[in-house]
């Protein structure tokens, strides 16, 4: 009875939602451990989160401009598809499905389980097989909310997202009034030159960066936002902001409170945080904490079955994943697409094998993607943004991204290969699949039967109308 596409239900709150959303979840909750473990000292470690939150800014102004640029959603994938060209994007989507994303959902959900469980069997450790099902479950709900309404997984977005600044004003709070009263003994020696080995450093700003990630989820829903070229730059700006200032605090806490063997040895830095500090809310922060990874894995499913959704649509993806429900208006086979990779990941992943797995792809790509900025701005001169940054901003973080890509080489030769291995195995995909249109038989999910049989269950249709 009425037109099927995606409607424009993202409002700026609910961009500035999603943003803070997707950057405060488990990263700071389980990052400080490997920020500290990779940069050998409390000085060094500050140093690294605050560089890493001045690039996450500039790779956030470089990702407002490509918003405003390139009208599409999809965001990184569309964003290279458009400057760079069809194969690095292909590459992109083959490792962001196959390692990227699914390991960034399992290290979420994984920390969501820990959390979530911690209350009830501590001071001991939660099993880990109860942590793996907790993990699932979560993961499972929001996967069910997001093929349900559009309005509803922003609304849930909205409400977590001032959880997870709660939860952050309760580590903040406690650790400035320790700190105010003259305990600074943890800071004493900070910067111990000693404990710095320069190649375990990438390391240290994977860590960091996975704690920013997610200052590029705007466009990845672009088609769906509310004046898109003014919300995207000003939600930007402002969520990066608020996220430094509040994890630099947050780190100043931790330290205050816990001293390095301390922060090294928990497995849940949060938790171990309010044991010494805050007793009476002992029970209260990790749930607090699993909150806030919940809303982190309802922005990651959000934004995750746009790019799908976008490459099926630009013909790189299977077809069936750029229909939409005839009811739910949401991206039904795209959303629920990447739920086996994810089980898998969480059934047999560790959590910081899984953060150096996925870092090195996703760092390559989002350097290739604003690389792709340079590259467009000299291709088209005559296109005026309505947002523009200087262009030392796009040269110094592809540069930056780049060299700590290389630099990942020495420093966990093991996953980065593994990392590197799983985007060159794109190439033959590529030749045969996209660029000969050599459909082979053994590729059934590419035939029309499969197909129409699955629309016809799913109940999902072609969009009808062009949002872009």
């Amino acid at each position: 009875e009425e037109a099927i596409f995606l409607r424009k239900k993202i409002t700026l709150l609910r961009a500035f939602s999603l943003l803070i959303g997707s950057m405060v979840g488990s990263g700071i909750f389980i990052s400080p451990k490997g920020v500290l473990k990779n940069s050998g000292s409390v000085g060094f470690s500050l140093l690294v989160w605050f560089s890493c939150g001045l690039l996450s800014m500039f790779g956030a102004l470089c990702y407002a401009e490509l918003g405003t640029r390139i009208t599409k959603s999809g965001g990184h994938y569309i964003y290279i598809l458009e400057t760079l060209g069809p194969l690095p994007s292909f590459l992109f989507l083959w490792a962001e499905f196959f390692a990227i994303r699914p390991a960034n959902s399992a290290v979420v959900s994984l920390a969501f389980g820990r959390y979530m469980l911690e209350p009830f069997f501590a001071p001991c450790a939660a099993p880990v097989p109860a942590v793996k099902l907790v993990s699932l479950l979560g993961y499972y709900t929001v996967l069910t909310l997001n093929s349900w309404s559009v309005t509803w997984s922003a609304r849930l977005q909205t409400a977590l997202s001032v959880i997870k600044l709660l939860a952050l004003a309760l580590i903040i709070v406690p650790g400035m009034m320790l700190l105010a009263q003259g305990h600074t003994e943890n800071f004493q020696d900070a910067f111990d030159r000693q404990s710095l080995v320069l190649d375990k450093l990438p390391l240290a700003f994977y860590a960091g960066m996975f704690a920013y990630s997610g200052w590029f989820q705007t466009g990845f829903v672009r088609e769906e936002l509310v004046k898109p070229e003014r919300n995207i730059p000003l939600a930007v700006i402002v969520s990066v902001i608020t996220v430094i200032v509040g994890y630099m605090l947050t780190n100043v806490s931790y330290y205050t409170v816990l001293g390095t063997e301390d922060v090294l040895a928990s497995p849940a830095v949060a938790v171990s945080f309010v044991q010494r500090a805050f007793k009476s809310l002992i029970s209260v922060v990790p749930v607090l904490v699993a909150l806030s990874c919940f809303g982190t894995m309802n922005g990651g499913i959000f934004t995750f079955s746009r790019t799908l959704f976008v490459a099926s649509r630009e013909g790189q993806w299977p077809p069936l994943f750029s229909m939409i429900h005839i009811r739910r208006h949401t991206p039904l086979p795209a959303v629920m697409l990447m739920f086996p990779l994810v089980t898998a990941m969480v059934c047999i992943g560790d959590i910081y094998h899984l953060l150096n797995f996925f870092s090195f792809s996703r760092w390559l790509f989002i350097g290739l993607a604003t690389l792709g900025l340079i590259v467009h701005r000299c291709r088209h001169p005559e296109l005026h943004s309505p947002f523009q940054v200087p262009l030392f901003v796009p040269v110094s973080f592809t540069i930056i991204c780049l060299f700590t890509v290389a630099m990942s080489f020495y420093s966990d030769p093991v996953n980065i290969s593994i990392g590197c291995t799983i985007v060159l195995s794109g190439f033959p995909v590529y030749y045969l699949i996209i660029h000969r249109q050599i459909f082979l038989p053994f590729f059934p999910i590419f035939s029309d039967y499969l197909t129409h049989k699955l629309q016809l269950l799913l109940e999902v249709v072609q969009q009808e109308i062009k949002t872009y």
